[in-house]
């Protein structure tokens, strides 16, 4: 018997930053679920050693890449047309933390940080989409952060603003087109267990409820979960999802108050 359950049709899924954290775990759980795959990164050996692994699943294709290049979304695209490769399924990852606050790094480390984190993402969605809606069953996931739905905070000053725009650019695309039968989801985890806070320094500064930490597969099974319903916005756990709907009923001031309490908990500052 066939299956042609959405999971199984054709069309590759392409997962940004899927080396390590969540994008890998996302990797791992579209490679159980039977939908070949298109791994992308800056670090080609890991990205080989995970492709390398899941092969035995699904067929999986590695493009090593850096995205803070501006050239590099093209690039990348040029690339799949060149080996054949159909993109039905879109999962922009890829992205880390500037720690500190916005004068404490030179302009060019920001410029990178927003090439990455809003032009490569809203490029790669540009260019990919007349394919992933030509597949009639065509999905996108942007990971953005529990830190969009949140007032700001002190530290990481482009982080929750970049990740705000992650949200809004899914809400459009999902009406732009759900007429093609696209679902596009905004994944906003909280606090995950991955490399994310070691590459930026944070995780002996922090200061978080072990209840709080997520676990990485359990977000990329959320997300995945989430965007395969119609799903826009998913907040894995569920103490996440209370601590969203109690600021949604606060003023403003009084949210933004409690930001400001609590930002040197988890953020390094000057």
């Amino acid at each position: 018997m066939t299956d042609a359950s959405p999971a199984r049709s054709a069309g590759r899924a392409l997962i940004t930053g899927a080396s390590s954290g969540i994008g890998e775990q996302i990797a791992r759980e579209y490679a159980r679920r039977g939908v070949p795959l298109v791994l992308t990164a800056r670090r080609a050996d890991r990205l080989q050693a995970l492709a390398d692994e899941l092969a035995a699943q699904v067929p999986v294709d590695v493009i090593a890449c850096d995205l803070a290049d501006p050239a590099a979304p093209a690039a990348l695209v040029a690339e799949l047309e060149r080996r054949g490769l159909a993109v039905r399924i879109l999962v922009n990852n890829a992205g880390y933390g500037v720690p500190g606050r916005y004068r404490s790094s030179d302009w060019a480390v920001h410029a990178a940080f927003l090439q990455v984190m809003l032009t490569a993402v809203s490029e790669l969605c540009w260019r990919l989409l007349p394919s992933i809606r030509a597949s009639g069953q065509g999905r996108i996931i942007n990971v953005a952060s529990f830190a969009a739905l949140m007032p700001a905070a002190e530290g990481q000053t482009l982080y929750a603003p970049a990740k705000s725009f992650l949200l809004k650019l899914s809400e459009t695309l999902a009406l732009e087109n759900a007429d093609r039968g696209v679902h596009v989801t905004a994944l906003c985890p909280g606090f995950t267990y991955s490399e994310f806070h070691d590459v930026t320094g944070t995780r002996a500064r922090m200061q978080v409820s072990p209840t709080m930490w997520l676990q990485a597969t359990d977000v990329a099974r959320a997300g995945i979960d989430g965007n395969e319903r119609g799903e826009v916005l998913v907040v894995p756990g569920w103490r996440y999802r209370l601590m969203y709907a109690i600021v949604k009923l606060l003023p403003h001031r009084v949210a933004l108050g409690m930001m400001a309490r609590n930002s040197r908990k988890v953020r390094p500052l000057d």
